[in-house]
């Protein structure tokens, strides 16, 4: 393996484009015509289309090539280097074929309309890229792209994203490539695929670490740290660490994420997924997904600026919740207190916690979605962004859980902010499908520094039965995950060591130098963990050390398989001491990886 430079952190003082107004009056030709106020958060006219905002535009074929493709530039001029501006779109595709090509920049969502991916076929390139970073990716956060297929005409398609660039429900007909294009060819970090595919061949190259799950892949080329299969049809063999191939063959458990389509009527509607058990492979491939739709004139339909009291009397009266596109101020916490219930969020939807509040609670019920939603903190400190249950509790929901997809946080970067734990979850058999969970270490002027968007935790787990897939957990300042649940699953887990810790009697607790980044808590006797990566970059040169990077305790039932840690400090900069507990060599002053291929009972095997 070759040294591979430092991430982001060396990166973090590059300019941010200032966002400018949409030119040309594209806001106001959005393709969803506007209903009178008063029905826009209960019903809409089939024959319009639901009020959803200036900023969700809808193309259907009848537009003409030609004008789709001048929107799609209009809004990718915006949001190409608008890492933390306000501006937030979706660009939507009703069923049919088109010839255009759409770059993706920031806070844009990519919807295909249709039942199916292959109901809209995009004759062109749906790509990610780093141009606008000279070439390198790992700071192409917070994009999507949906339920639909791609047809390059040159047999490539590029998806060179960062954390938060999901990729879900897409037929890619050709290959995929995952790294920037030249000039530069940088690297770029940490994406999702989930219940696609790719016909040809998926080409990682620079990628450094990915998850995909339930995908069909023609084949499969590259590696760097930490790529991880679960339910693929197509992946690699298990190989950790050499090249590190983490393959598990089946899928447990999963529902996968709810999504916005059109009938033959006209009519919007969202379907949600049936629950899959010891699956592979996609739940369209062989025809139409198993599920149920859901009007959108069940949904609450919520602009930027309604208040938190309108909505919770919605979702007590049994309706669902859709976000158009935009920032959310909130003072006081939304609150999901119906089995079933739909959250959904579109265009990356920001709430911000104004007063210190929660900013979602939901009950300790069965079957809610949580999705496609980012949420911030917006004051000086938020115990919980975001809750899941009330307390610990017996009470099962195997049979019906609750899924939180896309899920984002975000403490500094855009607004300087303070939080206790980003995500909590109390409720038993949650499912987690890609989580972000950030304390940015670059951002806006005024909005990072070790006491100025200071955060504890990124995710505590009380509750039993928690599955993970993509836990994405960064730079918080005591344990990042900490877990106290039983029977916890995660697969696939990415983490980066607070950079900014300015000296290392700041960062201790006790006697130890540090705190893991993934803490399995004393009391659990059954967890599984697979693919692992952790990465430290002290980026103050205050030779700052952390004693372990995992930490949990030693019985049979508590297996962690293929995980790492990485240095990317200069000489003299610090280091991870040991792996796990006081397993592992260290890595330190200078580039360094450690492999190990399972830890178990006081027992490490490399």
């Amino acid at each position: 393996m070759s040294v591979i430079p430092s991430r982001r952190s060396v990166l973090r003082g590059a300019a941010v484009a200032a966002a400018v107004p949409l030119a040309g009056g594209i806001a106001a030709q959005s393709a969803f015509a506007s209903t009178s106020s008063s029905s826009s958060h209960s019903s809409h006219d089939p024959h319009r289309g639901p009020d959803l905002g200036p900023n969700v535009l809808v193309f259907d074929p009848s537009m003409g090539d030609a004008a789709i493709q001048a929107k799609v530039d209009a809004v990718f001029a915006i949001q190409e280097s608008n890492q933390f501006g306000d501006e937030r779109y979706v660009l939507a595709f009703m069923p049919g074929t088109y010839t255009v090509d759409i770059n993706v920049g920031f806070y844009t969502h990519v919807l295909g309309l249709g039942d199916s991916p292959d109901d809209v076929l995009i004759n062109g390139h749906v790509t990610v890229d780093a141009q606008w970073f000279g070439g390198n990716g790992t700071q192409d956060f917070w994009r999507a792209a949906e339920n639909l297929s791609v047809a390059p005409p040159d047999g490539l398609n590029r998806w060179a994203v960062a954390q938060a660039g999901p990729m879900r429900r897409v037929h890619i007909k050709g290959d995929m490539n995952l790294m920037p294009s030249p000039p530069g060819n940088g690297w770029s970090s940490g994406g999702f695929l989930a219940d696609s595919v790719v016909d040809g061949q998926v080409q990682s190259g620079s990628q450094q670490q990915w998850l995909s799950r339930n995908d069909t892949f023609g084949s499969w080329a590259g590696s760097n740290w930490n790529m991880v299969f679960v339910g693929v049809q197509g992946a690699p063999a298990q190989s950790f660490p050499t090249p590190p191939m983490t393959t598990v063959d089946r899928t447990p458990v999963v529902r996968e994420k709810p999504f916005l389509t059109v009938d033959r009527h006209g009519s919007y509607r969202v379907f949600v997924p049936s629950l899959r058990s010891n699956s592979t492979g996609t739940t369209w491939a062989r025809g139409r997904a198993a599920g149920h739709s859901i009007p959108l004139s069940d949904f609450f339909v919520a602009k930027p600026g309604d208040s938190v009291s309108e909505i919770n009397q919605a979702l007590a009266r049994g309706r669902h919740l859709l976000f158009t596109p935009g920032i959310y101020d909130l003072s006081s916490t939304i609150r999901v207190t119906r089995p079933g219930t739909v959250v959904l969020g579109l265009g990356y939807t920001t709430l911000r916690s104004t007063h210190g509040n929660t900013l979602i609670e939901v009950a300790d019920v069965s079957g809610v979605t949580v999705a496609g939603v980012l949420v911030e903190a917006a004051s000086a400190h938020t115990p919980v962004l975001l809750k899941v249950g009330e307390g610990r509790s017996r009470r099962r929901h195997d049979g019906d859980p609750t899924v939180l997809y896309d899920v984002f946080a975000r403490i500094g970067g855009a607004v300087a902010g303070g939080a206790g734990i980003s995500l909590q979850i109390d409720s038993n058999d949650v499912i987690c499908d890609h989580l972000w969970l950030w304390r940015a270490d670059h951002g806006l002027d005024g909005t990072v520094g070790w006491s100025v968007n200071p955060a504890d935790t990124g995710i505590l787990v009380n509750g039993d039965h928690v599955t993970t897939y993509g836990l994405f957990v960064e730079h918080y300042q005591k344990y990042e995950v900490i877990w106290n649940g039983d029977h916890g699953r995660t697969y696939f887990f990415q983490n980066e060591n607070p950079y900014d810790v300015p000296t290392q009697s700041s960062w201790v607790h006790g006697t130890t130098k540090g705190y893991a980044s993934y803490k399995v808590g004393d009391h659990v006797r059954d967890h599984l963990a697979w693919g692992l990566g952790s990465y430290c970059f002290f980026n103050l040169n205050a030779d700052i050390y952390t004693d372990r990077t995992y930490e949990v305790p030693d019985t049979p039932g508590v297996v962690f398989t293929d995980l790492m840690t990485v240095c990317l400090n200069g000489p003299g900069g610090g280091g991870m001491l040991h792996c796990i507990n006081n397993s592992g060599d260290p890595v330190q002053n200078g580039f360094a990886v450690y492999n190990m291929k399972k830890y178990t009972n006081g027992v490490a095997t490399v």
